[in-house]
């Protein structure tokens, strides 16, 4: 995935404390949230064990990986080790992006099985495609491809007792052939093997309904990433709370959409530092929208 954020300075626990009531984060609720480490892709790789434990001093339970590969791991530690660090920390991992060009660019599977032995090391259940690259993307020809694809992939992810995830952005409802690239995937993938991973932003900056795709597809959406609209500057990112994204509705329905895990994201930072901002994320999630 292409860089899509930049982060401000770097603060402690005590900033958070200035702007967050006292105990805001020790609510208990019924669900846990969790955030997409990709928000601190810029911090991870100097310090992750660092990062990994402001990551659950400001609130969350659960975190979703990004760029791993059997090189480099996850910023410098091998599954095992991460494991153990988010262990340490009280944090589990129900899911990953992983890049995934070789396998459905290329046909090369070796990429695949290598997460899906990093997934089963660290505890993951998802093992999430975040993109699909353009160049297998030109025609709806190409698209049923893709589906066929994602079946397979999956039916791999299923042999080791995981599963499969598609991310999706905006450009999966621009129309090709009378027809768009999430609707095909959608119909043509099993719902049994291939599980949707919405983000409501994109979602909502394609000027498709989050809800109306609930409704017409229930059941098919296992994970969502909450990332908010800036009400100013519609194509970046703000707080959970602060953009004009009405999440309140759109998550009751989430029994409908088949909803488990529930991930903050953001891909930009204005006038904030990174820490303090994932932390009001955290406590609007968990204490306003009760997920």
């Amino acid at each position: 995935m292409t860089t899509r954020r930049t982060f401000l300075t770097q603060a402690g626990l005590a900033t958070a404390g200035v702007l967050l009531a006292p105990g805001l984060l020790k609510a208990e609720t019924n669900h846990i949230a969790g955030l997409q480490l990709y928000t601190l892709r810029d911090y991870l790789p100097k310090d992750a064990k660092g990062w990994i434990e402001k990551v659950a001093k400001a609130g969350y339970k659960e975190v979703e990986t990004y760029g791993y590969s059997k090189k480099d791991g996850f910023w410098g530690m091998d599954a095992k080790e991460f494991s153990a660090v988010l262990k340490a920390n009280g944090l589990t991992t129900p899911s990953g992006h992983y890049g995934m060009d070789m396998f459905f660019v290329e046909g090369k599977s070796d990429d695949l099985k290598s997460y899906i032995e990093a997934a089963t090391i660290t505890g993951q259940t998802y093992v999430v495609v975040p993109s699909i690259n353009e160049r297998v993307l030109k025609s709806a020809n190409d698209f049923k491809k893709v589906a066929e694809n994602l079946n397979k992939a999956a039916e791999l992810c299923k042999q080791s007792g995981l599963r499969l995830g598609y991310h999706n952005h905006n450009f999966e409802w621009k129309p090709v052939d009378g027809t768009t690239f999430y609707d095909t995937i959608l119909k043509e993938t099993d719902p049994k093997l291939v599980h949707m991973e919405m983000d409501i932003f994109w979602v909502v900056r394609a000027g498709q309904d989050p809800i109306k795709i609930f409704e017409k597809h229930p059941g098919r959406f296992a994970l969502c990433h909450i990332k908010d609209r800036d009400k100013k500057n519609t194509d970046i990112n703000t707080e959970i709370g602060k953009g004009s994204i009405d999440f309140k509705t759109i998550l009751a329905k989430g029994k409908l959409a088949g909803l488990k895990h529930f991930i903050v994201e953001q891909e930009n930072f204005t006038n904030i530092d990174p820490y303090t901002s994932i932390a009001e994320s955290a406590a609007y999630v968990k204490n306003v929208l009760h997920v």
